[in-house]
């Protein structure tokens, strides 16, 4: 993008950019330092273990590589399978007798 372009164009820059790290490492980095989950203790004396808002992000960035990467595969089959079809279709009508 041009100087011009970033300057005066009508797309603003994204704020939010995301990382190069690998979710899996991200999340067993948190999980391995301990920091993956607080202790509170309720007005009625249970202790109830919740996770921390990092690691639930990292688990989220986790599913959503996971299902962009089931998406890809997804289409991949859909095409596959059309492929397939029509090659079916094309060598039953080249079998029948005339």
């Amino acid at each position: 993008m041009t100087y011009l372009n970033k300057m005066y164009g009508r797309t603003a820059p994204s704020l939010k950019k995301e990382s190069g790290k690998n979710p899996n490492r991200v999340a067993g980095g948190i999980r391995g330092q301990g920091a993956d989950t607080i202790a509170m203790l309720g007005e009625d004396g249970i202790e109830r273990i919740l996770p921390t808002q990092k690691y639930v992000q990292a688990l989220e960035e986790q599913i959503r590589k996971q299902q962009a990467a089931i998406n890809v595969l997804e289409r991949k089959l859909a095409r596959i399978t059309k492929t397939q079809d029509a090659l079916a279709v094309r060598i039953t009508s080249s079998n029948i007798p005339s």
